[in-house]
């Protein structure tokens, strides 16, 4: 049996494997007194029409209050009326069309123009004429190998400050790297040139800046990858899957090849090795969380989108629902927690956009892929009700512990007892085999549990923190002032560094 045959036999058992969870796994418990998170956060359908096959790839928000939706079919639609609610004057104008796989958009006011990336390069686009539809299609950018791979996708950020894109390229059959730069980011210049940006990618699903403009990519699970996770592009970093590696002699800014880590290993254990290599800024434990991340907001609404600014939100294409991420910087690298958010989308997530109300807008597609949300695509979105839920709002590392901080008062007999903490710690085996299970598993105590005057915040004393580790908190007994339960009653911290 020659390698490709190998390949495409591993493919069909993946893409088997990850249809099987959508039916079998359940969402995780909450307490069955907890209110329902629609009823602080509520999703609006935006509906599709049915000659439309609208399999969500990219989104952008365009002058006029238009939403451009890219598909995977390669169609860029124009929609209007999508801020309404209920959107009842929705209008889809398909504005340009006969592209490949644009899994990003980003519009550029300087110029007028909308960028899309496609499979095999970044096109720009214009209406010249303002008939309603795109009349330039040019190329601004190809310089990566394409091969015809069903799985060499292209994802592509908005603009920076400095009027640059960054296009991540997954490997090709999600194993290898057949094609030139595939496993790379590629930052591409106002003047249309790429340069080699970070290496060691494997499949992302989406990129975004956090409230610093910082840039961050989601990654999947998969070899060298035991989970999905938050991880931050420093410019010339390696970001953990050597397969791609070869390009480093087409890549002379980026500096000598890293040497290849040990397979069986811990990361941060081969991190002390590589200089490199950055360990994933907040891990999302696989099935707990999701276990298909891609799109992601940092919420930069200034309170339009209820009381979690500047935090971000990582989507999740199989789970068909979104977590929130807080970061914690600490020794100059960041790590930090994340929380389950809001659940029960129509199709898989891939994009997601925040738009000028603070609302996010949410596209979905399943093709291929499988999904929770039953539906083949969706176009959705997510608004705040206004009401403040009862969550945990932070959770900070320190010397001795963690600072737990939530969205209102606790009640502080609940808070205090420490019987009402439970912790977990485990790692995932960083590997060249697909995924990993949880590995190095103990349990950590909280010896004691310190609630604020104002009822806010709890300074929990652990004892048994493990670097390297996810923490794994539950707290399905506390309550609010006012006597509520938790939204969503667990957390997962990813330790690297104490502080």
């Amino acid at each position: 049996m020659n390698r490709k045959t190998i390949f495409s036999f591993v493919a069909i058992a993946l893409l088997a494997s990850s249809l099987i969870p959508a039916i079998a796994s359940a969402a995780p418990k909450k307490p069955a007194e907890a209110s329902a998170e629609s009823d602080y956060y509520k999703i609006i359908t935006l509906s599709i029409p049915d000659d439309i096959s609208l399999e969500c790839g990219g989104m952008e928000l365009l002058p006029d209050n238009k939403l451009a939706v890219s598909t995977r079919k390669g169609d860029i639609y124009f929609i209007e009326g999508a801020y309404e609610d209920p959107p009842t004057h929705l209008k889809y104008t398909l504005w340009a069309t006969g592209m490949h796989e644009v899994m990003g958009l980003a519009y550029n006011p300087k110029d007028g123009y909308l960028y899309a990336v496609q499979r095999g390069e970044v096109t720009r686009l214009k209406d010249t004429h303002n008939r309603g539809k795109a009349d330039v299609y040019e190329t601004f950018c190809d310089s990566w190998g394409i091969n015809g791979d069903y799985h060499e996708y292209p994802w592509m950020s908005k603009f920076d400050k400095d009027g640059n894109l960054y296009v991540l390229l997954t490997l090709t059959g999600s194993f290898t790297s057949d094609s030139e730069f595939r496993g790379w980011c590629l930052k591409i210049t106002p003047d249309g040139k790429a340069i080699p940006y970070a290496s060691g990618l494997r499949s992302p699903g989406g990129i975004g800046w956090n409230d610093k403009g910082e840039l961050f990519y989601s990654e999947n699970q998969g070899p060298w990858n035991g989970a999905d996770a938050l991880r931050q592009l420093v410019e010339g970093s390696f970001q953990g899957h050597p397969i791609g590696n070869k390009w480093y002699d087409k890549a002379p800014n980026m500096g000598s090849r890293p040497p290849d880590p040990k397979s069986g290993s811990r990361i941060y254990v081969e991190a002390e090795k590589i200089p490199q290599l950055v360990p994933p800024a907040i891990i999302q434990p696989y099935e707990k969380l999701g276990q298909s991340q891609s799109g992601i907001v940092c919420d930069m609404s200034d309170g339009k989108f209820g009381p979690f600014g500047r935090q971000m939100f990582c989507a999740d294409q199989h789970h068909s629902n979104i977590g929130r991420f807080v970061l914690d910087k600490v020794k100059g690298r960041y790590q930090g927690v994340c929380f389950p958010f809001r659940e029960g989308f129509a199709s898989g997530i891939v994009p997601m956009i925040q738009g000028t109300d603070g609302s996010f807008f949410v596209g979905g597609t399943n093709r291929g892929w499988g999904s929770r949300g039953p539906k083949e695509f969706a176009l959705e979105r997510l608004a705040w009700t206004g009401k403040i839920p009862f969550e945990m709002y932070d959770m900070k590392i320190k010397p001795d512990g963690f600072d737990i901080t939530f969205t209102e008062p606790v009640d502080k007999a609940t808070a205090a007892d420490v019987a009402n903490y439970k912790m977990t710690t485990f790692r995932y085996i960083y590997r060249e085999e697909y995924g990993s299970p949880e590995v190095d598993q103990t349990t950590a105590t909280v010896k004691k549990a310190e609630v604020s005057a104002d009822g806010k915040a709890v300074h929990l004393v652990v004892d048994g923190m493990q670097l390297g580790a996810v923490h794994e908190l539950h707290v399905p007994n506390l309550r609010a002032a006012d006597g509520k339960p938790l939204l969503n009653p667990t957390a997962y911290y990813t330790l690297w560094q104490m502080p």
